[in-house]
């Protein structure tokens, strides 16, 4: 099993920058990549961006894409999300997911390809 804990989000202006982290505890070693999606009231939750674990590849939703950045730092098992150039569109629930390795590939911006989820931290960003 793995645990992931969020933190880091919050109150924060339209243009403003906000960082949130994942942390991951228990067995990490047998993680693929890890990622962050999201959820605006009413809406469905919707992917932002993943990271391999190994390796260190990124993608990143077009709505996105330019204005936030994943990383990873592998000795502390956590996963950041930098978001700069914030819009009130933004404002929405953030989720930690982690994927677990696999013999295949799965799509990485479906949420059924991740087998781990943090509680989420909420983000909000103001008009």
């Amino acid at each position: 099993q793995v645990q992931l804990v969020e933190s880091g989000g919050g109150l924060v202006q339209a243009g403003g920058s906000l960082r949130v982290s994942c942390a991951a505890s228990g067995r990490t070693f047998s993680l693929y990549a890890m990622g962050w999606f999201r959820q605006a009231p009413g809406k469905e939750r919707e992917f932002v961006a993943t990271i391999r674990w190994s390796g260190g590849g990124t993608y990143y939703a077009d709505s996105v894409k330019g204005r936030f950045t994943i990383s990873r730092d592998n000795a502390k098992n956590t996963v950041y999300l930098q978001m700069n150039s914030l819009k009130p569109e933004d404002t929405a629930v953030y989720y930690c997911a982690a994927e677990k390795q696999t013999y295949y590939s799965r799509p990485y911006a479906y949420e059924s390809t991740y087998d781990y989820w943090g509680q989420g931290t909420q983000v909000t960003v103001s008009s």
